[in-house]
């Protein structure tokens, strides 16, 4: 199971996880239409720049999509040495390209400085988003630039178990799959490996 994440985090992983397994040992995509990704926001538009009632379109879908092949892509490189998801080691996009997306898509979201001044500490100043600036491909380009910029990174894996192609947070140093059931078909899979008869 997932750690809870600042918001901003957790949309860059969430985005990546719109990619996962389908259960019957295919890759889904929950952003194939923009019914998908109009349940993907809506879902999470305490942390969007979106209008109540949101509803995406061909062209808002596709700005998504490529961000996230971008996103994915940085985060396969942020598990290196270990392999990235098998869902787009294939095709993973050049991750100088990669960044440029996600600097371009960020870069459509004007940010102000924000003061704050916490008691027994000094004041400090962070950028935040101008008030209904609202892009929500940048929105989530931000996500993604905090995340990958962030201390979470250090903990974010690929999980290699049987037809998984998620990402996942490393919570403890054992940790090698997603979740329980990853683990479960992991081992599963091995003991068949370990018990096949030669042929």
């Amino acid at each position: 199971m997932q750690d809870a994440l600042p918001g901003d985090s957790r949309l860059a992983l969430d985005l990546a996880l719109t990619v996962r397994h389908d259960g019957h040992g295919g890759v889904a995509d929950d952003l194939t239409e923009p019914a998908g990704l109009t349940t993907w926001v809506r879902a999470r538009a305490a942390d969007l720049p979106v209008a109540p009632g949101y509803a995406a379109d061909a062209i808002g879908l596709t700005a998504v999509r490529d961000l996230r092949a971008a996103v994915r892509a940085l985060f396969a490189h942020a598990v290196r040495p270990g392999a990235p998801s098998p869902a787009d080691a294939d095709r993973l996009l050049p991750v100088p390209e990669a960044l440029d997306r996600v600097n371009a898509a960020a870069a459509r979201l004007p940010t102000v400085p924000f003061l704050h001044w916490t008691e027994g500490a000094g004041p400090g100043v962070h950028r935040r988003p101008v008030p209904d600036g609202g892009d929500l491909t940048a929105a989530l380009a931000h996500a993604a630039i905090a995340f990958l910029a962030g201390p979470d990174r250090q903990r974010l894996r690929a999980c290699h178990a049987p037809r998984c192609v998620r990402y996942f947070l490393k919570d403890h140093p054992r940790q090698e799959w997603c979740e329980p059931s990853c683990g479960n078909r992991a081992r599963v899979a091995r003991h068949h490996e370990r018990h096949r008869r030669p042929s």
